[in-house]
């Protein structure tokens, strides 16, 4: 014993009515909390849930590798590229019908207009936004010609004679390819930022939790799914280390109010949808439970039809092997979302499980 003082303290989930509540402990500060925390002053910290089988516990930690590798297993069976391999599966049918929508190799063309363009707004007094190509070694040279030769024959860059230039470079991909960078930060320093609202995570993960099947659509190429405004254009213009000035015609990555630009043009085409799909950026998450007298997958495949119909009508494509299809939970933003509520990836929470008991 060592006359220390001890404190308990419970939250009471159901009764909660703000997320933020979360914070309100009555025994002490959030603040205090994590200090003590830190100093290994607090012993356990628990979530228990009554009425709930010890299996369907909301925990990341009580698993063993040997389980969670077999979850992951489960999880990869519903990627859309396994999907197809099994024409029993009850997606498959679906998914065979959209195999324009849903595929490896969506047309490269440029995007018609959806009525949202990316628009480049320049605080007041800007002249030019100037920044010399710099050298690069030759195999990075290469991948850029090659890389702006196949967008010019899409369509969706032209050369420029603008008065702005950015450079372009390159990084490596965790696969060890290339991926190509415009170093907008000039252009991007002299931009009115949007006010667009972003997507919240919490409101997401609520509005999904709960369900019994969950679908995940992963858009390709989304930035250059949107066209730029006709006056932005010269705006967009990048230099590379062969001489070469490009200007793009459809929205590049690496401007500061694109991701802004991208969650408009997606939350205006999927909001009669809201009810079962959400979309953050370029994720479309469809969700669905059993309801009038139906199953649930025959709920689910309703669903499911309704956003893909909306994608062919606007020539939205997803890559079919970052896509999953009914599966009973998903990942979602380092989450896992099923019908017994969200708990945290266990590969992000791996540190503290194995952290040694005090």
């Amino acid at each position: 014993m060592t006359g220390r003082p001890v404190k308990a303290a419970g939250i009471h989930l159901e009764s909660l009515t703000e997320m933020s509540e979360l914070l309100n402990l009555e025994e002490m500060a959030v603040d205090d909390f994590l200090a003590d925390h830190k100093a290994g002053e607090i012993a356990e910290v628990m979530l228990l849930k009554p009425k709930t089988p010890p299996e369907e516990l909301n925990s990341s930690s009580v698993l063993d590798e040997d389980v969670l590798e077999e979850m992951k297993k489960r999880r990869e069976a519903l990627f859309g590229s396994e999907v197809l391999k099994n024409p029993k599966d009850p997606v498959y049918p679906l998914v065979k019908k959209f195999a324009d929508v849903v595929s490896k190799d969506p047309p490269s063309q440029l995007p018609p207009d959806r009525g949202v363009r990316h628009e480049i707004d320049l605080v007041p007094g800007t002249k030019y936004c100037v920044t010399r190509q710099w050298p690069l070694p030759r195999e990075q040279c290469e991948v850029i010609d090659a890389f702006f030769a196949a967008k010019a024959k899409e369509g969706m860059v032209r050369e420029s004679k603008s008065p702005h230039s950015t450079p372009t470079f390159c990084v490596r991909k965790p696969n060890g390819k290339w991926r190509l960078v415009h170093a907008y930060s000039k252009l991007n320093n002299a931009t009115v930022s949007a006010q667009t609202p972003i997507p919240r995570k919490d409101v997401l993960l609520n509005n999904m939790a709960g369900c019994e099947l969950y679908s995940a659509l992963d858009l390709m190429d989304g930035y250059y799914q949107i066209l730029m405004r006709e006056s932005d254009i010269p705006l967009t213009a990048v230099s590379t280390p062969s001489g070469m000035l490009w200007e793009w015609l459809v929205m590049p990555q690496g401007l500061s109010n694109a991701p802004a630009t991208f969650n408009r043009l997606v939350t205006q085409l999927f909001r009669p949808l809201r009810a079962y799909a959400q979309t953050y950026f370029d994720d479309i998450f469809v969700y669905s439970r059993a309801e009038d007298g139906k199953m649930a997958m025959e709920v689910h495949l309703g669903h499911l039809r309704r956003v893909l119909e909306v994608m062919r009508a606007n020539k939205l494509y997803a890559n079919i092997d970052k896509c999953v299809f009914a599966s009973p939970e998903i990942k979602v933003l380092g989450c896992f979302v099923s019908n017994v509520g969200v708990r945290a990836d266990p590969e992000n929470v791996k540190a503290v499980a194995a952290w040694p008991t005090p």
